[in-house]
C-alpha cells in the first residue's frame, strides 16, 4: 500500500456524519454523568457538532474548525481554567469508547489504536492546560493525527 492509497483517520471513521453521530451519543451520555456533567452543564447545544469539526480535522479532514470556530486557539480557550480531574479524563475517554463502539466506528485495531492514541494525548493535553497554574502554548496549528507505525489492515 502507498501514501496515495492510504485512507485518512477522516476517511477510515466514515467522514463527517460518522464524527457527528459519536459526538451526539457520547455528549448524550456525558450530559447523564455524575462526574463529567457538571463540566458541560452550560455547554452550548451545538458544542457535539463543533467536536465533531475538531475531530474531523484533526484525523486529516477539512479544515472547518480552524476556519470556522478560530483553530487551536479557540479549542484551548475551552479548557482554561477548567480544572479537569485525572477521575473526569478518564471518564470523558470511557464514555467516548464507548460511543466509538455504539455508533459502530471501525473497530479493526489499527484505526481504533490510533483514534485511542490521539484521544489519550489530546485528553492528557488538555487536563494539564486546565488547571489553575497551567502556562500553556497558546498559538499552534490544530494537530495531525495519522496511523503511527500500522497502516490500515486490508485483507
Amino acid at each position: 500500500m502507498t501514501n496515495e492509497t492510504v485512507p485518512t483517520l477522516f476517511e477510515w471513521a466514515g467522514g463527517t456524519e460518522a464524527l457527528e453521530r459519536l459526538t451526539e451519543a457520547f455528549y448524550a451520555q456525558v450530559r447523564k454523568d455524575d462526574l463529567v456533567g457538571p463540566l458541560f452543564r452550560h455547554m452550548d447545544p451545538d458544542h457535539p457538532r463543533y467536536v465533531a469539526m475538531w475531530l474531523a480535522e484533526v484525523f486529516g479532514g477539512p479544515d472547518r474548525y480552524t476556519k470556522e470556530r478560530g483553530g487551536y486557539s479557540h479549542m484551548l480557550s475551552m479548557h482554561l481554567g477548567k480544572a479537569i480531574t485525572e477521575p473526569q479524563r478518564r471518564r470523558w475517554v470511557n464514555l467516548l469508547m464507548d460511543a466509538a463502539d455504539e455508533v459502530g466506528l471501525p473497530d479493526d485495531p489499527e484505526f481504533r489504536a490510533a483514534f485511542a492514541g490521539y484521544i489519550e494525548w489530546g485528553t492528557r493535553l488538555a487536563l494539564h492546560n486546565s488547571q489553575p497554574d497551567a502556562k500553556p502554548v497558546t498559538s499552534a496549528p490544530v494537530p495531525r493525527w495519522g496511523w503511527g507505525v500500522a497502516p490500515p489492515y486490508q485483507p
